[in-house]
């Protein structure tokens, strides 16, 4: 039989800690939008060629990918305040950097070290908010808040990244997230506990290599295929990537003190959770690249009115993050994924309405429909992945969270981009104009960016003539993809409605001591619950300074 103290509830102190945590994932998130439309004038400027424009986006996301394990494991060993302040450090002088870069290569570099800099604050923000909110209901409405924040960012980027670009130079993007960051630091060591598990041991460097060189080739393959198709470059990183990969699952079976602790995937609501969550953003994410380019290329709107079109999704994302912890006390987590799923699958068949002419209105309402019915997966999804692991193992699961959702988004655009690729070429093929020029009409038949390129360069009539069989092929791509991705995602929302089904909503989870293999929670961990030492406040309890909680002890 189980006894449990109830779980104690966070104070005014811990909701200041978790405002300060917000704000820095409120300005990347604006800061990620507003490069996007910087991108042209910062390489006019620094003459950056085609190449170097992609390594100036890409090198951001491999790096962030390379380390999100290592930085968890890092943040559980040596503290996870310690590493995001130190992270929130480096991140500001990258960005000061990137800021007033003379050259290519420099602004790659910084924007480098911005990747290893950002891997250390999602899981250390994570894993923080898993230890201050220790009662069910308040760690749900914790992540909601933390996933609104980001969503908000993405919300007003556009518009941000607007006014700022037409009053100040391109370099002024990266420096929207540097007061966040200072605010950070002074704040931080004050509102925010300190956190580690003291018997984690030594950090292996060999691991940390491994990891690497796993992960980097395995991002780099699907981005180049989601890019140029199947080559045998990317495919050979893939191989190599696997092998390595191999190589260090096997090494962290052997070690007393692994990089990444895989006791964890013996509990089923912490697979079946980061499981899901790489499928959401596998089937999900994709979409959102087909939906921007048809918001720009098909029906020709400027960057700033495509984001303004998508402001109707990101406030369904708010709402929906806001209202999926609330009705997680009372309703099963599994019922409310598996009821999300199923407004995100309607979102996605609503797509196939659109045309190339007049289909705005059915893609600005299925993409927030998408939004809306994705938030209690990402909320109670994330909220299962970081409760489900012991105190002292929150950093490495919120890192296993956050690269499930990189690989997610990565092999969602390789694979279901192929596919739109390989329709759009199929239903271009012999609708291109007869009369145009055969260098216009190859670039046109890569794909519907290409025919825009192409189609610059003809005559008016000539251009219209291209882009109208293009855009109608590149709708017929985007139709195909949503009709798989529903279909996977109900399947998707079955699973997880069968596999969490056990999970009891936050309420009684609060409310009600831990049964014998109950998955919220560390019991089949292997690993003791209290092994990890919350340092707090500077070790003087709770926020409201009172003694804190000790924490649960089953027998």
């Amino acid at each position: 039989m189980a006894t449990e103290i109830a779980a104690p509830r966070a104070g005014r102190r811990e909701w200041i800690g978790l405002a300060v945590l917000a704000l820095p994932v409120l300005l990347i998130s604006i800061d990620v939008f507003v490069l996007l439309l910087a991108l042209p004038h910062l390489s006019a400027d620094l003459g950056a060629n085609s190449s170097e424009q992609l390594w100036i986006m890409d090198v951001y996301g491999f790096m962030l990918a390379g380390f999100l394990v290592t930085m968890g494991t890092l943040g559980d060993r040596i503290g996870r305040r310690r590493l995001l302040l130190t992270g929130a450090a480096a991140f500001s002088v990258a960005s000061v950097v990137a800021a007033y870069s003379t050259s290519p290569e420099m602004l790659i570099a910084s924007r480098a070290l911005l990747g290893v800099a950002g891997a250390t604050l999602a899981p250390s923000t994570l894993a923080l908010i898993t230890n201050m909110f220790r009662d069910p209901r308040q760690r749900s409405a914790a992540i909601g808040i933390w996933f609104m924040c980001f969503m908000g960012g993405a919300a007003i980027g556009p518009l941000v990244g607007g006014a700022m670009l037409e009053h100040f130079w391109w370099g002024s993007a990266f420096l929207l997230g540097v007061p966040a960051m200072v605010l950070l630091l002074i704040l931080g060591p004050v509102v925010l506990p300190e956190y580690r598990d003291a018997k984690a041991g030594r950090l292996d460097l060999a691991s940390v290599g491994l990891s690497l060189a796993a992960v980097l080739p395995m991002v780099y393959a699907l981005k180049e295929l989601a890019k140029d198709g199947w080559a045998p470059l990317p495919l050979a990183a893939l191989a190599v990537g696997g092998a390595f990969g191999t190589v260090f699952v096997r090494r962290q079976q052997r070690l007393e003190h692994p990089l990444m602790d895989l006791r964890l995937f013996r509990n089923r609501a912490f697979c079946t959770a980061l499981g899901g969550m790489f499928a959401g953003t596998f089937l999900m994410g994709a979409l959102m690249l087909f939906i921007t380019q048809y918001l720009q290329l098909v029906q020709g709107l400027s960057p700033l009115k495509a984001g303004l079109w998508m402001l109707p999704a990101v406030v369904a994302s708010g709402i929906s993050f806001g209202l999926a912890p609330v009705a997680a006390r009372s309703v099963r987590p599994a019922r409310l994924i598996g009821g999300g799923l199923c407004v995100s699958v309607a979102g996605l068949l609503l797509l196939v309405l659109a045309d190339a002419s007049g289909g705005l209105p059915y893609v600005v309402t299925g993409f927030a429909l998408i939004n809306l019915g994705a938030g209690p997966l990402v909320t109670l999804g994330t909220d299962l992945v970081v409760s489900s692991a012991p105190p002292e193992k929150a950093g490495s699961a919120a890192a296993l969270n956050e690269t499930s959702g990189e690989f997610g988004y990565a092999l969602g655009i390789a694979a279901l981009g192929s596919i739109g690729t390989l329709v759009y070429r199929d239903r271009l093929e012999g609708t291109v104009p007869a009369g145009t020029p055969d260098p216009a009409a190859d670039t046109a038949r890569e794909g519907l960016t290409g025919a825009a390129t192409a189609a610059a360069d003809l005559p008016a009539r000539a251009a219209e003539a291209l882009l109208t069989p293009a855009r109608e092929a590149y709708v017929g791509g985007m139709h195909v993809a949503a009709v798989i991705a529903a279909v996977l995602l109900a399947g998707v929302a079955v699973l997880a409605v069968r596999l969490l089904n056990h999970v009891p909503p936050t309420g009684a989870a609060a409310a009600a001591p831990a049964e014998s293999g109950d998955p919220v929670g560390p019991a089949d961990s292997g690993v003791p619950e209290n092994a990890g030492v919350p340092e707090s406040f500077g070790d003087s309890g709770s926020a409201d300074g009172e003694p804190r909680v000790p924490e649960p002890v089953r027998s």
